[in-house]
């Protein structure tokens, strides 16, 4: 969950202490300072009992949550341009390294989405390559940076948003790009790393040749479970992107977006800022566990397989 404000307050403090969310994340409107974003995540972190996720997008350029405390930081487009392997990975550990100066332990990226044409308006430099082996090579070594600060990464935006023509934000994408193009190309990043990356983030976007739906893959079985568990063999963290992003409020209202993640085989569902979405979305899942047993089983599943991630990656 995220929140506005730089400073716990006691609402906050109530909200984290009935929650007891897997994790927080901080943007930008958040972080005011490194001595202030510490303690703030310090103070999140003693309103709940497991270990916090603590989480930020932190990929340079465009998006870049520490501009303000430590100056701005490349993007990766740009550090990709040079060539050499030996910055990827240093991207990544300056990165990392920043991160847990603040107090974080995961950073939701790098992006592995292909620099289609299709794509470029909306993704622009967060995107390295239309060549999948390149985009890997990028983000295998940014990976290996983050965890060199013992930072955790999520590769995004499953199945890949590079044919992607309008920003999830705002609007549901259609890719209606077929399953024999997107298995050797937008998939092939997730297929290469899917034994290095912690966490896969699913995107909000519609690939009705494959589902033959408008069902966002964040809220699809057939693409979580079907394929990135079984197909790739995937066996890390599943996480939304932000359920409050138009795209899936396109699809659902946030708390049966919540619901539907889960039920899709999804481990964590993303809620960056609004309260009430938080405490709808927690509701609706709580309801539904008590409703459905066999929801109840699934929700299980992912509590263990989230509690078994924070054990294995504590640093």
């Amino acid at each position: 969950m995220g929140f506005d404000g730089t400073e716990m307050s006691p609402r906050l403090h109530s909200l984290l202490t009935r929650l007891q969310p897997a994790g927080v994340i901080l943007f930008a409107r958040n972080i005011a300072s490194g001595e202030q974003t510490h303690r703030l995540l310090n103070e999140c972190q003693s309103c709940v009992a497991p270990r916090l996720f603590t989480c930020v997008d932190m990929e340079g350029g465009r998006v870049d949550r520490f501009r303000n405390v430590s100056g701005p930081a490349p993007s990766a487009a740009d550090v990709f341009a040079t060539g050499n392997r030996k910055l990827y990975r240093r991207h990544g550990k300056t990165i990392g390294e920043s991160c847990r100066a603040l107090g974080f332990n995961t950073d939701f990226a790098p992006v592995v989405d292909l620099a289609f044409e299709a794509s470029r308006s909306v993704m622009s430099s967060r995107a390295v390559s239309d060549n999948p082996k390149q985009a890997t090579i990028y983000a295998r070594e940014f990976l290996a940076g983050l965890r060199s600060a013992s930072v955790l990464g999520a590769i995004k935006h499953f199945p890949g948003l590079g044919e992607a023509n309008l920003d999830t934000h705002h609007e549901l994408p259609n890719v209606e790009k077929p399953w024999n193009k997107l298995w050797p190309a937008d998939m092939a990043p997730y297929r290469a790393l899917r034994r290095e990356s912690p966490l896969i983030l699913v995107g909000h976007a519609a690939y009705p040749a494959v589902t033959r739906d408008r069902t966002p893959a964040s809220l699809s079985k057939k693409w979580i479970t079907d394929v990135l568990r079984k197909k790739i063999g995937y066996r890390g963290l599943v996480v939304s992107d932000d359920l409050e992003m138009g795209g899936v409020l396109k699809a659902a209202p946030i708390e049966q977006a919540a619901v539907e993640h889960i039920r899709a085989g999804g481990d964590l569902c993303l809620i960056c800022r609004i309260e009430e979405n938080v405490i709808r979305s927690y509701e609706a899942l709580v309801k539904e566990a008590e409703r459905d047993s066999k929801f109840a089983r699934r929700a299980k599943e992912s509590v263990a397989r989230v509690l078994a991630s924070k054990r294995n990656s504590r640093s």
